[in-house]
């Protein structure tokens, strides 16, 4: 074990690793400009056991994790390039673009997070369906290395004002012990797992008083075993976190550990096996979620492949998501019917137990809406049949409702309802969008 993993690479280190490694020497301009921009983080486990530096840019993995220039429009790319030395038009250019990222997608910022009774936000906490409690540790606030498709990403670029954070365990656990609905927290960020142990621990082990027993899931999503999985075999700190999580589990708690595999890459390192390993150990569950995005998994093989992995190593497949209306979504994104169609021929490769990924799922501002594909109904229109997994109102989960069939609709504001009693479901639709025609193929 060379103890790669805990370094990593950011800001002009990144392109002067692009520049070594790499022939083409535009990629690491590509790095120096759209950097500014968007965050991006590599460890060393990526860069030694991931990346195949002789396919670059077109192998998954780079594409997963590093710039290139069509992340951005080209006249944002020009404009962030010419500001490049003079740092007052730097910030203001790089400003402009990240406005125009959408940062915050679904009104994370106004409609999710909680208020106390003296009308105080609960910082660091979003309470979007009533069984769930998402809590963002402050300093788990960044991860190993970035996903350049992630939603997230605003909370990495320095602006406190696109950052959600708490502000420590105590209000936290006030908060949840005044709402017994809540029987599930996610630990969630950034990526909880770059917090040192005695970081963490005081928020585990609140969940334990009296007072919260209706906590009765606590789950940590995670890139840790694809991009540092040494945190959890052979870190000095690897064994305090086992011995907490086992503690959690032994106390009647169901654990889950929200697994983020985008590509079946990531789980062929011998050490990243063994982390598996060690943590279903200690009682976890393993649970795998990710978006299909273009460059790097818009391949049926690529998840069949995959989630056969998974199984294989007791991770269960949870989540294939559709890619999110924020960052560079021009670059990622793919038009759901395609979504839709990847998702079902993966399925069709797989066992029983290989088809437990629900998918394409949509995570909307009012609510994850799965689409079950596309339909012809009486009249010979075409048209998605659609159901919500979860919603902020509960009566509109799992009931079927259709949305007019668009074969380049990448989102859920893109989608009009079909007929009028579709309406209520698609509330956030926009208006106007027109009707295709045909049907899919």
């Amino acid at each position: 074990m060379n103890g790669s993993g805990t370094r990593t690479v950011t800001g002009r280190r990144l392109a002067a690793l692009v520049r070594e490694r790499c022939a083409d020497p535009g990629l690491a301009r590509d790095v120096e400009v759209v950097s500014q921009v968007l965050p991006f983080k590599v460890s060393g486990h990526v860069i030694d056991h991931l990346v195949d530096w002789k396919s670059a840019p077109d192998d998954p993995l780079y594409r997963l994790l590093f710039p290139h220039r069509d992340m951005i429009d080209p006249a944002h790319f020009r404009a962030v390039e010419r500001a490049l030395g003079d740092p007052v038009a730097l910030r203001g250019a790089v400003a402009a673009v990240r406005d125009a990222l959408n940062p915050h997608p679904g009104e994370q910022l106004t409609r999710n997070i909680p208020r106390h009774d003296d009308g105080d936000q609960v910082e660091g906490v979003q309470h979007k369906y009533a069984q769930t409690a998402l809590v963002f540790p402050r300093h788990g606030q960044t991860c190993h290395a970035y996903c350049s498709y992630c939603f997230r990403w605003a909370q990495f670029v320095g602006d406190p004002g696109l950052r959600i954070a708490d502000d420590g365990p105590r209000r936290v656990t006030d908060y949840l012990r005044r709402h017994p609905e809540v029987s599930d927290v996610l630990f969630t960020g950034g990526d909880p797992l770059v917090m040192r142990t005695e970081l963490l621990q005081p928020y585990v082990e609140a969940l334990l008083r009296p007072g919260l027993e209706h906590i009765t899931t606590v789950r940590i999503g995670t890139k840790a075993l694809s991009f540092h999985p040494a945190r959890l075999v052979t870190d000095p700190d690897a064994g305090p976190l086992l011995r907490l999580l086992e503690r959690l589990a032994r106390a009647g708690r169901h654990v889950a550990v929200m697994v983020h595999v985008s590509h079946p890459r990531e789980l062929e390192p011998d050490l990243t096996r063994l982390a598996v390993s060690a943590l279903r150990s200690t009682g976890a569950e393993l649970r795998s979620q990710a978006p299909v995005v273009r460059h790097v998994n818009d391949d049926p093989a690529v998840w069949a492949d995959s989630w056969r992995a998974q199984i294989a190593l007791g991770i269960h497949p949870y989540y294939l998501f559709m890619e999110r209306d924020t960052g560079a979504r021009r670059y990622f994104g793919l038009p759901i019917q395609r979504a839709y169609e990847i998702h079902r021929s993966a399925t069709t490769r797989l066992s029983g137990l290989g088809r437990t990924a629900r998918g394409p799922v949509m995570s909307t501002t009012e609510g994850k809406v799965t689409v079950d594909g596309p339909t012809r109904l009486p009249g010979g229109e075409w048209a998605f049949a659609l159901r919500f997994l979860q919603a902020r109102d509960a009566d509109l989960v799992g009931r079927p409702f259709h949305a007019r069939w668009d074969p380049q609709a990448q989102w859920w504001s893109e989608l009009a309802p079909f007929a009028d009693h579709d309406r209520p479901f698609l509330a956030g639709a926009a208006p106007g969008v027109p009707v295709r025609q045909g049907g899919p193929r």
